[in-house]
């Protein structure tokens, strides 16, 4: 079973989209900042999707700051491509961010993308 630590101010947003696609082998939780960050460095979790209204700043500011910026990626306002996530899984990334305008179109890649990775 693969966690996935969702925060940002569309958290709730983000874990229902997510929950809804009822894929094999993932959990969703809703997660603070720091304690997303401890639950990733401890392996409690796999993965962290934050959002905010431009996808680049308070999605991952604190994220960052503790898991350093190698293990993290945004997608700022962009809507990335199942291949470009991933080749960013592939690379080690487990903190994403992206804007909350995008959840709907990010959030299911994302799950889609990590489940298929860790299967």
């Amino acid at each position: 079973m693969t966690k996935i630590l969702i925060g940002g101010i569309g958290k709730v947003e983000v874990a229902d989209t997510i929950n809804k696609l009822a894929l094999d082998g993932i959990e969703v939780a809703v997660s603070s900042d720091m304690d997303a960050a401890m639950k990733l460095r401890t392996g409690q979790a796999g993965y962290f999707l934050g959002t905010c209204h431009t996808g680049a700043g308070a999605s991952l500011g604190v994220l960052v700051g503790i898991m350093g910026n190698p293990a993290c990626h945004t997608f700022g306002r962009s809507v990335p491509t199942q291949d470009e996530i991933k080749a960013l899984l592939a690379q080690g990334k487990k903190v994403f961010g992206f804007s909350t305008d995008q959840i709907d179109l990010i959030a299911p890649l994302m799950a889609r993308a990590i489940a298929a990775h860790t299967a």
